[in-house]
């Protein structure tokens, strides 16, 4: 950050009175600028034994198959944020969602809450966002063609708790080293 989004003045990295960690402070009107993780909201919408997977028509991770999710929008809450990325993304409409995961990603500054609902009437088609949707059993699911780690992660525990009988909430850090290898701590 160089410019205050306020005034438009320079801004300095430094740690503010009463704080602990540095941040981003306005030379002129002093405005102190909070740069916080984002929250990113998803689904998995579920069509009697099958998953929605949409296949991703955008960057990062073009082509790739991913389940609906994207960026929370101001005003909206984490469940409505998902709904709407499952309609932006795969004109489905996802209902009965409960929280199903939670997952940190430090690395890139990013919070998953994913959730797992029904797809109404089975029905889905591509939105702008995705080249493709499909409907997946379990054994079809193309793991090594998954966008993001939190997506393998996500369905993997889906299966296995539908494997029990019964769905946990859960609570993971997805972490990236510096060779890039993605490690998965659950809680």
């Amino acid at each position: 950050m160089k410019y205050c989004s306020h005034c438009g003045a320079g801004v300095e990295l430094c740690i503010p009175e009463g704080d602990t960690l540095p941040r981003f402070v306005c030379k002129q009107c002093h405005t102190i600028h909070y740069l916080n993780p984002k929250v990113v909201t998803g689904c998995i919408p579920v069509w009697e034994d099958k998953v929605l997977l949409c296949r991703r028509a955008i960057e990062p991770r073009y082509g790739l198959w991913t389940l609906p999710a994207g960026f929370m929008e101001n005003g909206e809450t984490s469940m409505a944020g998902a709904a709407r990325e499952a309609l932006e993304e795969a004109h489905a409409v996802v209902d009965d969602m409960v929280l199903y995961g939670l997952f940190n990603l430090p690395h890139i500054d990013q919070i998953y809450m994913m959730f797992r609902g029904n797809l109404r009437h089975g029905h889905a088609a591509p939105g702008m966002e995705s080249l493709e949707v499909n409907l997946f059993y379990e054994q079809e699911i193309p793991w090594q063609e998954l966008a993001f780690p939190v997506v393998a992660e996500s369905l993997r525990l889906f299966f296995s708790d539908r494997r029990k009988g019964s769905y946990a909430v859960h609570y993971a850090d997805v972490m990236r080293g510096a060779d890039n290898e993605v490690t998965i701590t659950r809680y």
